[in-house]
């Protein structure tokens, strides 16, 4: 009784959406395609949005959104009421909360008062990573929020270093989204000058007589130019160079400097360029003979490496590929290259240029999803605008499937080839995160602090999205499949863990 009456309400919702002006408009399924390449998955609300703009004017917004996204009213609140004093100012206090552990003279109170500080640490890194979930579920620009996660995989950090707990959200929202559809050599130099990836990448112990060149080795081999593009040792060894005194301001240090170096010392929050540490020789580098001179060093290669061929190619190539889930042909390649080139760098007219090929516009069957565009697809299809209280759950289906939110410790960030991605045990984890995301709400609208009760919601897949543009794309093995489904809950979980949700 409770199967028929189920499927009878299916059926009634499959006759609105077959009778809704969406389902006259032409290539829905084409349209849901589009949308789940370019965004964190098509949803009721995109859907219909796209349907009404039409592609072309939906792709100029995307392209070029307003500063600052506007999330729904219940979503800012969130971020909002996690909101922190300044990254300067809660360095800081962090710094001074580590030294009056190390001062204690008590072995008990010593280890207490660190796993206190601990504590604080990992409140900070929920903290940004609730933030990147809710505007990757919510934001309306959803192609800037696909390429901030592109770059900061690309540019790396790991939160389990130092006080990178501390900084990596604000590493997100200063140095990445900023710069996420705007120049790249802007992006390089914003990622350069903040306290994450210096301290990260050890450039805070590059000194002049102590070099250290892991910074300037990752911003050629993995940021740039790219292993095999023709530069060599010694142009790391110069690069290194021309990076002493570049690191962080400790807010108590007073720097004395010499009269004909005070000019060059710059301070600008937690950046800091030290005239002390820098190594004022020549450095030959990539060719050019860069003279000592400070920080002007610094912007001078970072100019030769931004406009360097070998960076248009590389960065330009592992774009196509995250968002075609394959490398792109000689020609192709060459085009994007081209753009990059033409543009003096520019995000939005490579992503232009490559929605409008050939190879993008091919569809196929689509690319099998990363971990990440797997749970947010599911949720955006799953609750639409209805904005989930508790992100906990989300970060542990994150963390359980492989590509936990800055979680990657090494400097090459998560893979972009979907193979990646599509072991058994990543099959059998996403088959048990189908299951929880499809059965119920799944303590998503928990609010995650205070003793409230858990919200009524549950998922609504089988909505007007599905029967007018997903459902006639199904293979006849996972209609078979998912019409042997007992109840909403069973039908849910199968269609997330479908072959065709998954891609």
């Amino acid at each position: 009784m409770m199967r028929s009456a189920w499927r009878s309400a299916l059926a009634s919702v499959a006759l609105l959406a077959a009778a809704s002006p969406l389902a006259a408009a032409p290539s829905p399924a084409q349209d849901a395609a589009f949308l789940d390449a370019l965004t964190w998955g098509v949803s009721p609300s995109s859907f219909a949005e796209l349907r009404t703009k039409g592609r072309d004017a939906w792709l100029r917004e995307q392209l070029h959104p307003q500063a600052a996204s506007t999330l729904p009213a219940e979503a800012q609140a969130l971020l909002t009421a996690g909101a922190r004093d300044s990254v300067a100012e809660r360095t800081f206090y962090f710094e001074a909360l580590q030294r009056a552990a190390n001062s204690e003279p008590d072995p008990e109170a010593r280890k207490n008062a660190h796993q206190y500080n601990q504590a604080l640490f990992n409140a900070e890194a929920r903290q940004a990573a609730s933030a990147t979930i809710l505007k990757a579920l919510y934001a309306p620009d959803q192609l800037r929020e696909r390429l901030t996660w592109f770059w900061f995989n690309r540019f790396n950090v790991h939160q389990n270093k130092g006080l990178v707990r501390v900084w990596v959200g604000d590493y997100v929202d200063t140095a990445i989204r900023p710069h996420a559809l705007g120049r790249f050599r802007d992006l390089l130099e914003a990622t350069l000058r903040h306290p994450a990836m210096l301290r990260y990448l050890d450039n805070t112990d590059n000194a002049a007589g102590r070099i250290n060149e892991n910074y300037a080795r990752e911003i050629m081999e993995l940021h740039t130019m790219g292993v095999g593009s023709g530069y060599t040792q010694a142009d790391v060894e110069a690069l290194a160079r021309i990076l002493t005194g570049i690191g962080i301001a400790n807010g108590r240090e007073v720097i004395r400097l010499r009269p004909e170096r005070r000019a060059d010392l710059i301070q600008d929050g937690l950046f800091l360029f030290n005239p002390n540490r820098h190594d004022y020789g020549d450095k030959v580098f990539l060719g050019h003979t860069i003279k000592g001179r400070g920080f002007g060093e610094v912007e001078e290669a970072l100019d030769l490496i931004a406009h360097s061929p070998a960076t248009a190619r590389n960065v330009t190539r592992a774009l196509a590929t995250y968002y075609l889930g394959q490398p792109p042909d000689d020609a192709l390649a060459a085009r994007l290259a081209e753009v990059f080139t033409r543009s003096d760098g520019d995000t939005a007219a490579v992503m232009d240029a490559l929605i409008h090929s050939e190879a993008f516009a091919a569809f196929r069957e689509g690319t099998f999803k990363d971990s990440m565009r797997y749970v947010f697809s599911a949720l955006r299809m799953a609750y639409d605008r209805r904005v989930i209280l508790n992100t906990g759950p989300v970060i542990g289906w994150l963390n359980r499937l492989g590509q936990g939110l800055f979680a990657r410790s090494t400097p090459d960030g998560y893979a972009l080839d979907p193979a990646a991605w599509a072991g058994p045990g990543q099959m059998m984890a996403r088959f048990e995160v189908a299951r929880q995301i499809g059965s119920g709400s799944a303590g998503l609208f928990k609010p995650a602090s205070g003793d409230q009760p858990d919200k009524p919601a549950f998922p609504l897949i089988a909505n007007g999205l599905y029967f007018t543009a997903l459902e006639p794309a199904l293979s006849a093995a996972t209609r078979t499949a998912i019409a042997q489904a007992i109840s909403p809950q069973d039908w849910n979980t199968l269609y997330l863990a479908s072959p065709e949700f998954a891609r």
